[in-house]
């Protein structure tokens, strides 16, 4: 290529690098296709504008020229990069996950890879960690009437050679890279996902006539340089040794090498987060925070991928967490996962938002005030102030949450309110703190009353009953419940199904055809009652109450 044009190349890729940069990501898309035209085997400038395609949310294009980046220089790691991240925005992550372990097979080292691998596991959701692939856009549902309906396809159906093609297409969407030069499914691909790819096809013509383009150096600011000069090279080997005596637990000579690392390569921001880490395991948890921080800020001047700064945040929320200051801790991970989203920094999030909860909760409570807002809300209710008197039961509550008693004074507090699912909710707490405290039965069997849930009410005056045989309510609340059930046909009806034992025997063919005989035919009776095994559900469903014989 002439020097002239090789200019002009690097002119347009750095000012679609500057455009990029500054977020008008069609100007950049724009500007590399331009320079793709001049030179459409550089590998970098395809690269280049499958980052710009990703970053407007075109991931068919993205991915369309992350391959043709792959096939330029299948020995360049950033093409397999590109092409996991515009799998993975396109929900095919098993893909994604293929095209990341691709890249690592080139560089075992890679952290942006092995995190993409990560991120694709943490999606796959078919059985056996597998997911089906997906994502063609030939194959969505509708696809012919979309095309039928759209004046600028219509007429192709009429064409044979355009309908073999879709059929194709169908089957294997890897096929399209064979028909990029038939503008027919250039213009159904637009169709079909919205944007005008007649710039982008126009980009990709006329590729291979062109001789190949002298390699270029790291494309794009927010990707890890993989064009090396020869101290990064350096600096990536005593990253290696580095990591090798961390996990000899040899920490003061890891640091040692990422020291030297850090001198050869100061925009590598993975040195400074693998410092932090062999600090945090020596618990110099200040120290590990503030290399951390170094990480972040240098990231933010050169760029880093989003990534590693999601990853050097994490690591400041770790170090907060093991000191136990849980506020900063999930202010650090909330801005880890603002960065990148992964389930490792989200589930450590909700770990310590939980002990700060705990921790607050704690340190509120205080016996000695729970009693005096008890007394108050007592002296409330007395007067008929349900209202403010539950007011300070709650406020008690807080200060003493392992009492029963509280619980129980706030639910007869939600009884005379009519509040009768937070009644029952109190009482449940009450004897789960205390299962022999006889109150927070009474008061449930009370509330199940009001309700008209006779057979609940039995059930709880039961064990109340179970604990004190004696207790003159509950026994009275118990023969008040039988009695009522015994007049209420439908509340029989309704407890007796409730019983597993009397839905199997209803469900029964056999038992509904010996039911129907006995009620049509009294004689049969007689005869039914010989076979032990069915006297035995006869006799079951009369004490149920379903059936009365006479």
């Amino acid at each position: 290529m002439a020097e002239d044009l090789q200019k002009k190349v690097a002119e347009l890729k750095d000012q679609g690098n500057r455009a990029l940069t500054s977020g008008n990501t069609q100007e950049a898309i724009r500007l590399y296709g331009e320079a793709i035209k001049i030179d459409p085997t550089n590998h970098v400038l395809y690269s280049n504008r499958s980052a710009a395609l990703a970053k407007a949310s075109n991931y068919e294009l993205a991915l369309v020229d992350a391959e043709k980046t792959v096939e330029l220089k299948p020995d360049w790691v950033k093409g397999f990069s590109r092409k996991g991240t515009a799998l993975s925005f396109l929900g095919r992550h098993e893909e994604a996950k293929m095209a990341y372990e691709e890249g690592l097979k080139l560089d075992p080292e890679n952290q942006q890879l092995k995190d993409g691998v990560k991120d694709a596991q943490a999606h796959l959701t078919g059985p056996a960690g597998s997911q089906p692939i997906g994502g063609n856009p030939f194959a969505a549902p509708g696809i012919m009437k979309r095309i039928e309906m759209d004046p600028r396809t219509k007429g192709f159906l009429a064409q044979p050679d355009y309908m073999e093609k879709l059929k194709q297409l169908q089957q294997n969407p890897q096929a399209l890279g064979n028909h990029l030069q038939d503008p027919r499914i250039m213009t159904t691909l637009s169709v079909l996902l919205g944007v005008d790819l007649q710039q982008a096809r126009e980009e990709d013509m006329d590729q291979r006539s062109s001789p190949p383009a002298k390699d270029e150096p790291e494309p794009m600011e927010e990707d890890e340089e993989e064009e090396l000069t020869d101290a990064q090279k350096e600096a990536k080997e005593e990253k290696k040794k580095g990591n090798e005596a961390y996990k000899k637990k040899d920490f003061e000579t890891a640091i040692q090498h990422y020291d030297k690392a850090i001198e050869l390569d100061a925009d590598d921001i993975t040195f400074l987060t693998n410092k932090a880490a062999v600090y945090f395991e020596m618990d110099r948890l200040e120290d590990c925070i503030k290399e951390s921080e170094k990480a972040i800020e240098r990231g933010r001047e050169v760029r880093s991928d989003f990534k590693l700064i999601a990853k050097a945040f994490f690591r400041i929320g770790q170090a907060y967490f093991k000191q136990e200051n849980y506020k900063d801790a999930i202010t650090y991970y909330n801005k880890s996962l603002t960065e990148h989203r992964t389930p490792e920094a989200l589930k450590k999030c909700q770990e310590a938002e939980k002990l700060r909860k705990e921790r607050e909760e704690n340190a509120y409570v205080d016996p000695e005030k729970a009693e005096e807002e008890k007394a108050l809300g007592n002296d409330l209710f007395q007067k008929g102030d349900y209202p403010n008197a539950l007011k300070h039961y709650s406020e008690a509550i807080k200060r003493n949450p392992q009492d029963p008693k509280l619980f129980s004074n706030r639910a007869f507090c939600y009884t005379k309110l009519a509040e009768w699912q937070l009644g029952i909710k109190d009482c449940d707490e009450c004897v789960r703190l205390d299962p022999k405290f006889l109150k927070g039965y009474l008061r449930k069997g009370a509330i199940l009353q009001a309700m008209k849930q006779w057979g609940r009410a039995q059930d709880v005056y039961s064990k109340a009953l179970d604990i004190d045989p004696n207790h003159q309510e509950a026994n009275e609340g118990y023969k008040k419940c039988l009695q009522t059930m015994s007049q209420d046909p439908e509340e029989i009806k309704k407890r007796a199904m409730a019983d597993p034992e009397v839905q199997n025997i209803m469900s029964d063919p056999a038992m509904r055809v010996i039911l129907d005989q006995m009620q049509n035919e009294p004689g049969a009776l007689n005869d039914h009652l010989q076979n032990p095994e069915i006297r035995a559900k006869i006799q079951k469903l009369m004490e149920s109450g379903l059936i009365q014989i006479r």
